[in-house]
């Protein structure tokens, strides 16, 4: 999908590496406005080429006062000035944002984390409807606070400590939070967000998951040849299904989907499965029971490490041999292979700095594959890249995926053997494990079930 054929404003999230990063992301999307996040240390080329109405700067565990403390690229204030940028700091985004722009950080004489009362000292459009006096909780977690402010900021609020809360400069379009807006724990804190986005900023919505469905049809269709053909992995999830199911959206029959029971599934996994492929979405899928073949390689073996690699390696056979029989049937090889990659594993593979873990542009292995022979050279379509898991439910659930396979329970792609503590293939201990779990998520069901209906009841 490319961000800029969404119909509308882009909200771009620089990450310093909070925790809450990925919540303010969702939290806008939420509004019907599409939102990215990158590296806050990216080039200012990767904003700009974005083309962002809006720019938030994340907070993050650092002190700006620290030597490898992290900040936007150069220029970044005199683009966002010059352009029309709005910018929102949060936390430490608000401290990078006023040490940046020449006012004074400082470490805080009385640090706040927890559950804070603000006042509102000056009417403010981030504030909405509120007036000066009024109050709120929000979620404090900072040391460092800004003590002298640079020349065009105003405080628009103070915690009750004292310490700046929220500043605004309306002529360059510059707004900071000392709290964390994104947070359940400030209770009015979409409120502000929503406030900050539309009122302040006249951000336009139009984030829609019928319109990602159509514009991710459009570029499958751009990357796959008219004589190209395509094949998915299935794992039996959520993820791996939806992905297989756009896809075939796109081009019919020309995908090759392969679902592999390794003897490790659940209670009647394999045909719960295989029944929703065929019979309600209409997937072009080959079944291969390799149950001989994994079992045999588990045999003895305890170490749960071990027999994820072994699975892993056995997965990788059964895939090759799958693409070897279709070449050999097609008289082509296959050009494409669908990964149902989430947003979270795009971001992850590119960590926030300050985070101790290097920056990689690798995309994980396909959890059903662990892995492709290299000699297969396979291009990738990864059509929820940029997606988040309730989002992709969203889409499933406009392309007629059953609502009750959008919400089964989360499997391990080692399945079973992970969760026998020692060798899988004695003492009856996969078939003892599968009524077992059977059980007890059918009883879960039933309770959430029940709750569902005294819930209406009671309304």
């Amino acid at each position: 999908m490319d961000p800029k054929a969404v119909k509308s404003d882009l909200v771009l999230i620089l990450d310093f590496g909070s925790q809450y990063t990925h919540l303010i992301t969702r939290r806008i999307r939420s509004l019907s406005v599409f939102s990215l996040c990158i590296s806050g240390t990216f080039p200012l080329s990767s904003i700009t080429s974005l083309n962002p109405k809006v720019v938030i700067l994340s907070g993050g565990p650092h002190s700006v006062h620290a030597d490898d403390s992290p900040s936007f690229a150069d220029g970044f204030v005199e683009w966002a000035q010059s352009n029309g940028v709005f910018v929102l700091g949060i936390c430490y985004g608000l401290h990078l944002l006023v040490q940046r722009l020449g006012g004074e950080v400082r470490v805080g004489e009385k640090q706040e984390y927890g559950r804070m009362e603000i006042e509102v000292e000056k009417s403010c459009g981030i504030f909405g409807g509120k007036k000066v006096g009024d109050r709120q909780v929000v979620w404090m977690s900072h040391g460092d606070e800004a003590a002298t402010l640079p020349n065009g900021f105003e405080v628009v609020a103070r915690s009750q400590q004292g310490a700046v809360a929220a500043v605004e400069d309306k002529d360059r379009r510059f707004y900071g939070l000392q709290y964390h807006p994104e947070v359940t724990h400030s209770p009015e804190g979409m409120e502000t967000l929503r406030s900050f986005l539309f009122e302040v900023c006249g951000v336009n919505a139009g984030w829609k998951m019928e319109d990602v469905m159509d514009e991710e049809i459009k570029v499958i269709n751009n990357m796959v040849g008219s004589d190209d053909h395509v094949i998915c992995a299935l794992s039996g999830g959520v993820d791996s299904t939806v992905a297989a199911t756009l896809v075939h959206r796109a081009i019919g029959d020309r995908l090759h989907c392969i679902f592999v029971d390794n003897g490790l599934l659940r209670y009647k996994e394999r045909e719960r499965v295989m029944e929703t492929f065929e019979r309600d979405l209409h997937l072009p899928v080959t079944c291969v029971d390799a149950t001989e073949q994994f079992l045999s390689k588990l045999k003895g073996v305890v170490d749960p490490e071990l027999k994820r690699k072994i699975i892993g390696k056995e997965f990788i056979c059964v895939f090759d041999a799958f693409a070897k029989e279709l070449e050999n049937n097609l008289g082509k090889k296959p050009a494409f292979l669908v990964q149902g990659t989430l947003y979270p594993d795009v971001i992850e593979s590119c960590p926030p700095p300050g985070t101790g873990r290097t920056h990689s542009h690798t995309i994980k292995s396909h959890h059903n594959v662990g892995g492709l022979p290299k000699d297969m050279k396979l291009k990738l379509i990864e059509p929820l890249k940029l997606l988040f898991k309730d989002e992709v439910r969203q889409l499933g659930r406009i392309l007629t995926v059953p609502y009750s396979f959008l919400k089964r329970h989360p499997f391990p792609g080692p399945g079973l053997a992970v969760r026998v503590l020692g060798d899988v293939t004695e003492n009856n201990a996969l078939d003892t494990l599968r009524q077992l779990e059977f059980k007890v998520i059918k009883e879960h069901t039933l309770m959430l079930l029940l709750s569902e209906l005294l819930q209406v009841k009671m309304e």
